[in-house]
């Protein structure tokens, strides 16, 4: 501690001794006075009592050593200047009234220090627990104020996202909680309070109801999060399009309690997404017509095999009949080749107008097997005119595959064609195949297989993206619309290099299943 520390330390501590002694002093000095004065006056003179007081202010205000000289102080005065007064009783008693009063007086600065220390510790726990108290409400009004102000960002949140949240408790099936998204959502007034659970059921597609219903109750029975979409209706009677997402809570004895969950407006997805579909089947629509305008020359000598077949039985015909002697039975079997060649070409014709056909994809259990034969007939000139076996491993007893007919042949047709491109400049064996089998998780696997120039060096997967071609008038939409087909049947579709040359085109479809369900 340097000196002018020290000096300023020492300086208030003198004058507290300064005082506290000199209040001894002051005080013994007042009573003595006062003593003279009544003295004077001629009244009974009360130094003692004087004497007293001055000894009980000074063990008060100055403390036990102050309050002891004062003590002395009165002894002396009484003994110097009051000791003529005094006949009656000994000089020592006055000494040992002094003495007694000090001690008690010890007694009582003593007690009251420590009442002194104990008020000021109580009041430093009080000062401390009243910060404490004032610490924890500062942290809770921050906290609420925190949960609030996270609130209204996930109310926030929920509106930009179109996100709702709740809480169903599953014993009274009651809605216990209901955000505000929630409530816009489902076209209900947050003023009348949460709807009823059978209320909100009520909202939900017909349709859909029953549906919903199943996946809730399987849900609650085996205790697991469920996930499903569905549709509304509100009381204007527009349908929204929601995604539906609930977990299950537990007590702490393993029982199921409050689902929790959040409901997502999804109708703008569903919207883009039918969307979407609408122009990948118009895209696919535009490539189907494309291609059979690329195959007039081949598709109309189909047609004309039948046709010239079909006359030229029905000169037969006419011959047997012109005869001076009909006969009538080899007539009728050219008539019968005749009905033949023209249910023929009318099925060719057939097939050609549903891949010219635009409208709404429809599904329907097909066999995979009878398309392949179709398509494989409906190529025929094609893989004639550039010399190209066609063998077919057909599995029998296939399962019906979920799909689109005519987008199903068009997938067929795009693989097939791309394999007699690939073959039709080779002076080699070209042999195209084509095998169905069954897959692993419930779907079929189908494979087209070529003898042709290979899949390009490093860019298998390239194939498929959309306007990438390898052929000098190709438009690169074939394979990509191809692949778009099979996903959006549930299905995956890839391409695989062929030993010892060639490619191998394999896909998969769901045996049974709606997969937009």
């Amino acid at each position: 501690m340097g000196y002018p520390d020290k000096a300023k330390w020492i300086a208030p501590r003198a004058a507290s001794i300064a005082l506290r002694y000199g209040l001894a002093l002051a005080s013994v000095g007042v009573a003595l006075g006062l003593a003279y004065t009544f003295l004077y006056l001629q009244l009974p003179q009360p130094f003692t009592a004087l004497a007293l007081s001055a000894i009980a202010i000074t063990f008060w205000y100055g403390g036990t050593k102050p309050g002891i000289l004062a003590a002395l102080l009165s002894s002396f005065a009484r003994s110097y200047f009051f000791e003529p007064e005094v006949i009656t009783v000994p000089n020592v008693l006055y000494d040992l009234v002094f003495l007694i009063f000090a001690l008690l007086m010890t007694r009582v600065t003593r007690a009251r220090d420590e009442l002194e220390v104990r008020v000021a510790e109580r009041t430093a726990e009080l000062t401390r627990a009243n910060e404490d108290l004032r610490l924890e409400i500062a942290e809770r009004k921050q906290a609420e104020a925190d949960l609030r102000a996270s609130e209204a960002y996930l109310a926030e949140a929920q509106r930009l996202t179109h996100t709702a949240s709740f809480a169903l408790n599953i014993a009274t099936r009651k809605i216990v909680h209901w955000s505000q998204e929630h409530f816009r959502l489902f076209g209900f007034d947050p003023g009348r309070g949460l709807p009823s659970f059978e209320v909100v059921r009520q909202r939900i597609h017909p349709d859909d109801r029953e549906r919903v219903d199943e996946i809730y109750e399987r849900a609650i029975r085996e205790k697991a999060d469920y996930e499903t979409d569905y549709r509304i209706v509100l009381p204007d009677r527009m349908v929204k399009h929601v995604h539906s997402v609930g977990h299950p809570v537990f007590d702490g004895s393993g029982d199921l309690v409050e689902y929790v969950g959040t409901i997502m407006d999804v109708t703008e997805r569903k919207r883009a997404e039918e969307a979407l579909r609408q122009a990948q089947a118009d895209l696919a629509h535009v490539s189907r017509v494309t291609t059979m305008g690329e195959l007039t020359a081949s598709l109309a000598h189909e047609v004309n095999q039948p046709i010239a077949a079909a006359v030229t039985n029905a000169d037969t015909c006419l011959r047997w009949l012109n005869r001076e002697h009909p006969d009538v039975e080899e007539a009728r079997a050219a008539a019968m080749r005749i009905v033949k060649d023209g249910r023929r070409a009318a099925e060719i014709i057939s097939r050609i107008r549903l891949l010219f056909t635009k409208g709404t994809p429809q599904r329907e259990l097909v066999d995979v097997n009878e398309v392949i034969r179709e398509m494989t007939l409906l190529l025929r000139s094609e893989i004639t005119r550039y010399s190209i076996s066609v063998r077919t491993d057909l599995t029998a007893d296939l399962p019906q595959a979920m799909g689109d007919r005519v987008q199903l042949q068009q997938v067929f047709m795009n693989l097939m064609l791309n394999g007699i491109d690939a073959m039709k400049d080779l002076d080699a064996e070209r042999e195209l195949t084509i095998k169905s089998q069954h897959a692993e998780n419930g779907q079929l696997q189908i494979s087209v297989t070529d003898t042709g120039v290979g899949l390009p060096a490093q860019a298998t997967d390239q194939i498929f993206n959309a306007f990438f071609t390898t052929k000098p008038h190709g438009t690169g939409m074939g394979l990509s619309i191809s692949r778009s087909i099979i996903e959006s049947h549930g299905g995956r579709l890839w391409a695989a290099p062929n030993s010892p040359r060639g490619a191998r085109l394999y896909f998969t479809l769901p045996i049974e299943g709606d997969p937009d369900e």
